[in-house]
């Protein structure tokens, strides 16, 4: 392909990634552009729709503005409004439409009140939000449930020099219209009112009160939570120093005894020494046989090590301000084109050690590489889309946004697989196993039910996920609620933990299976730590049933779909960081063995 249709497509989508800029400079009754933006429960943030879905004023015919990726995947869809706003002029109750509600709509707005609808409304890249309506219950004998819809809304905006800093709506001494009891056509009256104050701050977000624009309507950043960063602490120590201090000692006394043992048995031929021995020593012929699937096993030490990038990538960016995450959708932009540009890491990592343990079929490699995330991701994502598009959500992606994704799939994320994958392979080198291995496996012993990879994977799993269960419920508190989470470097950390973690277990776990003579760890090894994604999954059913408000088939879809895929990448996160724990502890345990 040329490189010009490349650069151009490659110019175009940062654009369209690119964050729209704020703070318009106005001038004096120069008019203010505000865009009504979606509505949905407000306990279900997955769940959006539509302003105009809802029987409000709307203008014929609705215009949309022009959004970035970012805010797309986000589910805005932006439309400009009927209200009429002019900067430092000041409104009273002016009337925007009047409609009259059939019973059908009635019942409709009913519905949306009673789920806690939300709408969101954008002024110069500024959000305001409010309750659709109001609900009370009270009393029990007798009970009461009264709705009302707000139709009169007080926007309050403040002013520095020729620039919109603070913008709010507020529904403060407002009496709602009642929608009890309603028979036939309810006559009703949309109003409005525009406030302009001037205020002493330069910039969005300086404002007391406010942060980076937030309008305070979801709850503010969470606090450091000491307990969580103790919990992890003292187990990081806890595996640490039993990795470090006691089974080095007991490396230590393994290898004494086994060299003493060699030099007793030098004069023997071949490998008679081995018929007294027993534990990890006997083994060595077997330790570095090849296991079977090798290039699935490759491929998901690719896409780990691709997703173990990815990660601190976006955690070391969030930490240096490179994308402001109040902004709409900037993680999921910045994501998404550090996955794309990452994809050369799971080319090579895969490839490389792919031919290093004899693989032939390299192009089969790739494709499986390429594959591995993507497909899982791809059927998930159309699942999800499709319910949304079924029920009408704004978080269904247009088909220019899909082809788009698609587009920078085929000529980026794929070509960056299949080079890396050509440098791994060419730069590939021998395996170098410490110890020769037979042509005939030796047979395995019978082994205990506390060495099956049941027990394996279960413990391997829990410690890790222990290290972190505490933060993890603040982690799903951002992705699933309304918190928002900024405390990066307690993030940083506790990922390092993790990991840390991971590695740990996995070399005591290897070790253990070792001293079994047992030399099937290469994908026990994976299994192990990378377990961890099946404690995480059921954490996230047991924050959905006890820990959220989340309800209704669009959030309950998109919530365990999204949430097996977190699982599967923490599965190929953790998996590779085991995996190659286990295998420089066994090239290091062999090295220092002497052998004829």
């Amino acid at each position: 392909m040329a490189p010009y249709p490349f650069l151009a497509l490659l110019v175009s989508f940062l654009r369209f990634v690119a964050v729209a800029p704020s703070e318009t400079h106005y001038q004096q009754g120069s008019k203010v552009m505000l865009y009504v933006n979606k509505v949905g429960p407000y306990h279900n943030p997955q769940e959006t729709y539509h302003y105009y879905q809802l029987p409000v004023c709307s203008p014929t015919p609705i215009r949309h503005k022009s959004l970035t990726l970012g805010e797309v995947l986000n589910g805005d869809r932006m439309a400009e409004s009927m209200y009429e706003i002019h900067f430092r002029q000041n409104v009273d109750k002016k009337i925007l439409c009047q409609k009259k509600l059939s019973p059908d709509e009635v019942e409709r707005l009913r519905q949306a009140i009673e789920e806690l609808y939300y709408f969101e409304f954008v002024v110069d890249d500024l959000p305001l939000r409010g309750f659709v309506g109001y609900m009370e219950e009270s009393g029990f004998l007798p009970h009461t449930h009264k709705i009302g819809l707000w139709t009169h809304l007080d926007f309050y905006l403040e002013w520095n020099g020729d620039r919109i800093v603070y913008a709010n709506v507020s529904v403060r001494n407002v009496k709602p219209t009642s929608l009890d009891d309603m028979q036939g056509v309810l006559p009703v009256a949309y109003t409005y009112s525009v406030h302009w104050s001037e205020t002493s701050a330069e910039r969005q977000g300086e404002r007391r009160g406010s942060h980076n624009g937030d309008d305070g309507f979801f709850p503010h950043t969470l606090e450091i939570h000491w307990l969580s960063i103790i919990n992890s602490m003292v187990l990081v120590f806890l595996l640490v120093g039993f990795v470090v201090v006691i089974l080095m000692r007991v490396l230590k006394n393994d290898l004494a005894r086994y060299n003493l043992d060699e030099e007793a048995s030098s004069s023997s031929s071949g490998d008679d020494f081995d018929q007294g021995d027993n534990g990890w020593k006997i083994i060595h012929t077997d330790v570095f046989r090849f296991p079977s699937y090798r290039s699935l096993l490759c491929a998901v030490l690719g896409v780990g090590s691709q997703f173990l990038a990815l990660g601190t990538g976006i955690i070391v960016m969030a930490l240096l301000g490179m994308f402001n995450v109040h902004r709409h959708g900037a993680i999921n932009s910045a994501a998404i084109l550090l996955y794309a540009l990452t994809c050369c890491i799971s080319g090579y990592v895969s490839s490389n050690f792919y031919r290093q343990i004899g693989g032939e079929r390299w192009v089969w490699n790739i494709l499986l590489t390429t594959s591995l995330f993507s497909a899982p991701f791809f059927l998930t994502w159309s699942v999800v889309n499709s319910v949304h598009w079924a029920n009408g959500s704004t978080q269904a992606l247009p088909v220019t946004t899909i082809f788009l994704l698609l587009t920078v799939w085929l000529l980026v994320g794929f070509p960056l697989t299949v080079i890396g994958g050509i440098f791994g392979k060419n730069r590939a080198t021998p395996f170098d196993a410490p110890c020769r291995t037979k042509n005939i496996a030796r047979e395995i012993p019978p082994q205990p039910w506390y060495k099956s990879t049941v027990v394996h994977m279960t413990i391997g799993g829990f410690l890790p996920f222990s290290a972190i269960s505490v933060e993890l419920y603040y982690i799903f508190a951002t992705v699933w609620g309304r918190e928002q989470y900024t405390l990066y470097g307690i993030l940083f950390f506790v990922f390092a933990i993790l990991l840390s973690v991971g590695a740990c277990i996995s070399i005591a776990l290897t070790y253990f299976q070792l001293s079994g003579e047992d030399y099937r760890w290469w994908w026990r090894s994976i299994l192990s730590a990378g377990s961890t994604g099946l404690f995480i999954f059921l954490y996230s059913v047991f924050y959905y049933t006890r820990r959220s408000n989340m309800s209704g088939t669009v959030q309950t879809v998109e919530f365990f779909g999204y949430s097996l895929l977190t699982g599967f990448v923490f599965f190929l996160m953790l998996g590779t960081i085991s995996f190659f724990a286990s295998l420089k502890f066994i090239r290091y345990i062999y090295v220092n063995l002497k052998m004829d």
